[in-house]
């Protein structure tokens, strides 16, 4: 392996470990990036930390402050409801797209995805597993529809979606009705059924938007409960 190739290993390697500690909560909504402050909690040099940031940055997933360095981009409900109802229409239009190119292959990829969510439902929650495997199903989806900038413009809106909606997972319903959702979509890809694929996509993202009300309110009044008690 050549010393490009190990550094652009370490590199991803980094991005991916910053992309779950915010995911994860290590790393919350507005917490700085410091470059020298992660390579030293990390135990790697400033390069590949650097390169993350800013890849953060370009993904949706920081900001670069002036006079503050980077943050975990910082977004509230309202905001996170325009970002979802983006994705409510470009999703719908990238299972349309799946749906008139899917292979057979293609087809049987997303099936396997849907049951190997259905499968971890009888095991304990992961929000950082069930996240990962919520994001990869709806790339597959937008890779298989050919439509690169779709899928580049959905790829950073799914990825400020989960800054605020991954602690869903938690939940027992949540995850229940997400595999009853994406088998829906996965089903009428594999029906060749464009619209009906166009349909479940874009109604699943509509119902995550409801779904995240619900949880926040519910964490808001529990919250307040709490504090009263």
């Amino acid at each position: 392996m050549t010393t490009a190739e190990s550094g652009a290993l370490l590199a991803e390697s980094v991005y991916r470990t910053l992309v779950d500690q915010i995911f994860e909560g290590a790393l919350p909504p507005g917490a700085p990036l410091s470059v020298p402050a992660l390579a030293a909690r990390l135990d790697v040099s400033r390069s590949p930390v650097r390169e993350s940031v800013q890849r953060l940055i370009h993904e949706g997933l920081a900001v670069h402050v002036p006079h503050a360095g980077a943050r975990v981009l910082q977004l509230d409900e309202d905001a996170v409801r325009d970002v979802l109802a983006v994705r409510e229409a470009l999703d719908g239009l990238a299972a349309q797209e799946a749906a008139r190119r899917a292979s057979a292959d293609d087809v049987a990829e997303l099936v396997a995805l849907v049951e190997r969510q259905a499968l971890l439902l009888d095991e304990d929650a992961d929000t950082l597993r069930d996240a990962r495997l919520d994001v990869e199903l709806h790339t597959r989806v937008r890779e298989i529809s050919g439509n690169r900038p779709l899928a580049d413009a959905l790829r950073r809106l799914d990825a400020q979606a989960h800054l605020y909606t991954s602690g869903m997972w938690a939940e027992e319903s949540n995850r229940r009705i997400a595999v009853v959702e994406h088998r829906r979509i996965a089903d009428a890809v594999a029906a060749g059924d464009a619209d009906g694929a166009r349909r479940a996509a874009s109604a699943h993202v509509a119902a995550i938007s409801v779904r995240m009300h619900r949880w926040r309110t519910s964490r808001t009044a529990g919250g307040a409960a709490g504090s009263a008690r």
